[in-house]
């Protein structure tokens, strides 16, 4: 029992180190051919941070754990949204443009609607079941949104960045160790999880929901507090919604798409919660004029999620 865990810990320590370097990599090769901050940030940094969920998601499809991978999924949402938000949020108050507030953050709430809708075979006689076809429909709203990501920035009247620093060796070196360490990690975090969750007694959806959607999600961790204490709240919100979407639209598509989820309905009450965390993030952005997630609306997300941690505790031990 003793080494899954430490094997579990190096896992996620690849993880975060592995995602690190693929967007150090990558950031230096886009800014090496002048793409600016903003087109760096709303994909290589929110592709990188959701790195390690799609590299344990694809493992866990391919051994065809799918409570793993909606665990890992739906639960590294719910962690984004109020953990890492409302942490970010405590420590300082968080304000975003009112394109963030009017846009960004309803496709958020619409993908996750939509994935609720899925899931649960709304319209389709093959009940609570993702299919092949529905991971196609997602990953081409995924396209759908990189497309809108993209004229957004045309709107945007963003300089270009400095010219990277990195040699081209140290450049696709970090690339290629980093691809080869979320390998590793996701490989290392997803066998040995089920390990755990057998030997426990636990179901792999708890385990996905918690130690494994808490670990995949590091990077985003890292990223927002370090933006929050930088006061760079759109790189904050931004990271967190760009990921959540990250994750639906692209780890859950390619998941499915390798092979087709059974969707376990007791997920339903986690995706409630992402929904309703969600809007609430939607109301208090556009509610007054200053398009702010004060400090007092932060923790009510952390408080949220505490007591949704223990309520899926209580289900352990029932």
């Amino acid at each position: 029992m003793f080494i899954p865990i430490i094997l579990i810990a190096f896992g996620f320590i690849a993880l975060v180190l592995a995602a690190n370097w693929l967007v150090d990599g990558s950031s230096a090769l886009a800014r090496k051919y002048n793409v600016s901050d903003l087109v760096i940030g709303l994909t290589i940094v929110a592709f990188g941070t959701s790195a390690p969920e799609l590299v344990v998601s694809i493992i866990a499809s391919t051994n065809n754990h799918s409570d793993l991978v909606l665990g890992n999924i739906i639960g590294s949402n719910n962690f984004n949204l109020f953990i890492i938000l409302g942490l970010s949020g405590t420590l300082f108050p968080i304000s975003v443009k009112s394109s963030t507030a009017w846009r960004e953050i309803p496709i958020s709430l619409i993908i996750t609607i939509l994935l609720l809708l899925i899931a649960n075979g709304f319209g389709s006689p093959k009940g609570a079941f993702i299919s092949r076809l529905d991971g196609i429909i997602l990953l081409t709203l995924f396209f759908v949104f990189l497309y809108y990501v993209f004229t957004q920035i045309k709107k945007e009247n963003n300089s270009p960045t400095q010219n990277s620093t990195y040699s081209a060796l140290k450049m696709w070196g970090l690339i290629t160790i980093g691809l080869l360490g979320l390998i590793l990690g996701g490989q290392l975090v997803v066998t040995n999880s089920v390990k755990m969750a057998n030997h426990l007694g636990i179901s792999e959806k708890i385990i996905g929901l918690t130690i494994v959607a808490a670990g995949t999600s590091l990077p985003e961790l890292v990223t927002s507090i370090v933006a929050a204490v930088k006061k760079n709240s759109d790189i904050a919100v931004g990271n967190v919604i760009g990921s959540n979407v990250f994750n639906i639209l692209l780890i859950l598509s390619v998941s499915s798409i390798i092979k087709p989820i059974n969707f376990n309905t007791n997920f339903n009450t986690d995706l409630l919660l992402l929904t309703g965390g969600t809007a609430f993030l939607l109301l208090a952005m556009i509610s007054g004029k200053r398009k702010t997630l004060d400090r007092w609306e932060a923790a009510i997300l952390v408080v949220v999620y505490i007591a949704y941690t223990v309520y899926l505790i209580q289900r352990i031990a029932q």
